[in-house]
């Protein structure tokens, strides 16, 4: 049974407890809700908590370990004999899956019958001619390992569906007729629905510390699997960046620190644009502008941050690198040999950056209390004193967390990287030459057929969790020049 059904079909069981237990407990109580401890929603609400909550929870967890344990079944059916040297267990088991939801898919379109599908007899060459047939995407050619093993993922796979389907029903059932004992006037329901309604707001609070332990954990567990292939010195300290991937020659150069410097380069350049003119924005529009000026430029200017990405770095590679190479170029000062480089995305990232400093710091700046002002008015400071001395100083820590948050958005940028500053790893202070970041690299040594537990695919885990360190490091300084210098008010 397809999930989306199971889910509808658990949904409308709740939804029908709701209604009736409602129903039970106005009858309980004789049609008056006088005699209830709780009003009646609360009655059908706990039927439906206790028919939905407990179904769903173990159909999630099911479908999160039935994967894990049908994986392990098929690799042990997968015999030596049938991985190449030049591949693993990993890539087989995929070539395995894809081969699977091909047959699903040939299924469906009627390209193979259901005798095919299951006959553990079958060519393996039939069946890869029905399965390119409907398009699924698959080897050019499926061994007999490898069809019979996704035969038995396809079965497994069914029948712990299936399973699943009928345990989950059965379940939905069993919590509705369990709340539908509690459908008297004397229960206390609310107590119940309230306490349910606790746990998701704590279950829901506790996805986002979970999902950061869940990243920090396989970033933790891959980069150690990658020391353990290749050496920490020459990661951390080698100036050269030539990944070289297994069967294409030589072995791999795989130096962090080109990548970081290009990171950082990119980075300030982009700082160096966003924030002047976002904080010089945000004192503008706070302090100076009209009420009429301030609502038609500020959703102006915040319409720089909903243009994707993409879009930056086509407007880097087509309109300002060629700009650039027309004023530094050969026909200009000579000194920009292309329009990939350092300044172009740096000052398109900046432009992208901008509405993340002054929005912030515009409603920051608009949070400091008006009697500062009137204070310092009556001390006889003037607008641009006030601004400088007073709202400025009191508005410092809300400013740096926008700057804080420009920098970081910076640092992830990878699509105007990939378009307006190059692939080029190299440590240089030429801002007019090619780079790259760390972002751009994740992306590209994650690209392709490598395989997954080669030095060259696991870098990427290696350069992520260098990149979560280096940001960490730089927001826990932040955090201390705030504190320190931050203006305290009564």
């Amino acid at each position: 049974m397809p999930i989306l059904w199971l889910f509808l079909i658990v949904s409308g069981i709740a939804i029908a407890g709701y209604y009736i237990g409602t129903a039970r407990v106005m009858r309980s109580a004789g049609g008056d809700r006088r005699h209830m401890h709780s009003l009646p929603s609360y009655y059908g609400g706990n039927v439906a908590i206790k028919a939905a909550v407990p179904a769903l929870l173990l159909m999630l967890v099911w479908l999160l370990v039935q994967p894990m344990i049908v994986n392990n079944s098929v690799s042990a059916l997968i015999p030596d004999s049938a991985i190449a040297d030049s591949s693993s267990r990993g890539l087989v088991l995929s070539e395995v899956r894809r081969a699977a939801d091909g047959m699903d898919r040939a299924l469906a379109q009627g390209t193979m019958d259901a005798n095919m599908a299951n006959d553990p007899q079958a060519d393996p060459d039939e069946v890869t001619s029905r399965l390119q047939d409907a398009g699924a995407i698959v080897t050019s050619q499926i061994t007999q390992p490898v069809l019979n093993a996704a035969q038995s993922y396809r079965m497994q796979n069914q029948r712990g569906n299936q399973f699943m389907s009928g345990v989950v029903i059965v379940l939905a059932l069993l919590g509705a007729l369990w709340g539908l004992r509690g459908a008297q006037a004397d229960f206390r329901a609310r107590n119940v629905v309230e306490s349910a309604v606790k746990m998701l707001l704590i279950g829901a609070a506790s996805i986002a510390i979970l999902t950061t332990l869940g990243i920090v954990l396989s970033l933790v567990f891959n980069t150690i699997e990658f020391f353990r292939l290749y050496p920490a010195s020459d990661f951390f300290f080698g100036t050269n960046w030539a990944p070289s991937f297994s069967g294409r020659g030589g072995s791999s150069d795989l130096g962090v620190l080109p990548l970081l410097w290009g990171t950082f380069y990119i980075s300030l350049v982009a700082l160096a644009v966003a924030i002047p003119i976002g904080l010089f924005a945000a004192v503008y529009l706070s302090e100076y502008a009209s009420n009429s000026v301030r609502s038609v430029a500020k959703p102006l200017l915040e319409v720089l941050a909903g243009i994707p990405t993409i879009v930056y770095g086509l407007f880097a590679l087509l309109t300002v690198g060629p700009l650039l190479v027309s004023v530094f170029g050969r026909d200009g000062l000579g000194i920009m040999q292309a329009g990939t480089a350092v300044i172009t995305a740096g000052l398109v990232m900046g432009v992208m950056l901008i509405p993340f400093v002054s929005s912030l710091s515009d409603d920051i700046i608009n949070a400091v209390p008006q009697a500062m002002r009137d204070g310092s008015y009556g001390l006889g400071a003037t607008k641009s004193e006030t601004i400088r001395q007073v709202v400025l100083p009191a508005a410092l820590p809300g400013i740096v967390g926008a700057i804080l948050l420009a920098a970081s958005r910076a640092i992830g940028e990878t699509m105007i990287v990939v378009l307006g500053a190059g692939a080029a790893a190299r440590l240089s202070l030429n801002p007019f030459d090619a780079m790259t970041t760390v972002t751009a690299k994740i992306v590209s040594q994650l690209t392709g057929d490598a395989d997954f537990a080669s030095p060259e695919a696991l870098v990427a885990f290696a350069l992520g969790m260098t990149l979560f360190v280096i940001t960490l490091a730089l927001n826990v300084f932040a955090l201390y020049i705030v504190r320190k210098y931050r203006e305290q008010y009564d």
